[in-house]
């Protein structure tokens, strides 16, 4: 197969991503949800923050999460003992999750209604940056353990967030964490992003992460649709 070939193929795979987002998009606004895609290397802490995220705010807001593997269900069970609907997408070969994988595993809750939809994706920083899943906000999380550099490798991924999480800052000084430095190497690649540093295990600076959500779910719920 020519490189061309190669080109046009994966143009239109993206061409058809974008399309099914879009859809995406406009129907959880007509809802009102407010959609929060989750990026990080295998180990950053995704389930932990989102077990702790859900215990604080599902008394107030109908929470919904899609979680994406490759293979288990693992996470998807832990996060069903906070009693929210979670819905597992089991990914086999793919690395990532896209627009097609949220559609297909929402297709048989349409007149479910969220306030808030977390999106779990795959653990890896190449592939679901490329892919756009109609969220309103994208994450990434950076722990603290991963290297001071690790924006710098995967600039995608951290590009095309809005926020970045700094994650297991308990264990900072532990393991000799650089904050300037790691400060630095997000804002070389994306100088808009919001940072955030907590620790979801003890607590510390989850206030923050809880308040922008709740201001985001305030807005989402005020905005017209379309």
């Amino acid at each position: 197969m020519s490189n061309l070939r190669v080109v046009a193929i994966a143009r239109n795979l993206m061409l058809k991503n974008d399309a099914i987002a879009g859809r995406l998009r406009e129907r959880f606004a007509a809802r009102g949800t407010l959609v929060v895609n989750l990026l990080s290397s295998p180990g950053s802490g995704k389930t932990t923050l989102l077990e702790k995220t859900i215990e604080q705010l599902a008394a107030r807001y109908a929470i919904g999460v899609l979680v994406g593997d490759q293979a288990t269900e693992n996470d998807a069970v832990r996060l069903r003992r906070d009693g929210v609907e979670v819905r597992q997408i089991t990914t086999g070969a793919e690395c990532r999750l896209d627009a097609e994988m949220i559609a297909t595993a929402l297709d048989n809750r349409q007149e479910e209604r969220y306030d808030l939809l977390f999106i779990e994706n795959v653990g890896n920083l190449i592939c679901p940056a490329e892919y756009d899943l109609g969220e309103d906000l994208r994450v990434v999380l950076f722990a603290v353990t991963e290297g001071e550099d690790k924006p710098l490798k995967y600039p995608l991924a951290f590009n095309t967030s809005q926020v970045a999480l700094i994650t297991k800052t308990d264990i900072a000084a532990a393991v000799g964490y650089d904050r300037a430095a790691a400060t630095a190497s997000i804002r070389q690649v994306n100088p808009e992003a919001r940072i955030l540093e907590l620790s979801a295990r003890t607590g510390q600076g989850m206030d923050e992460w809880l308040a922008l959500l709740q201001e985001r779910i305030s807005a989402k719920a005020l905005a017209p649709a379309g």
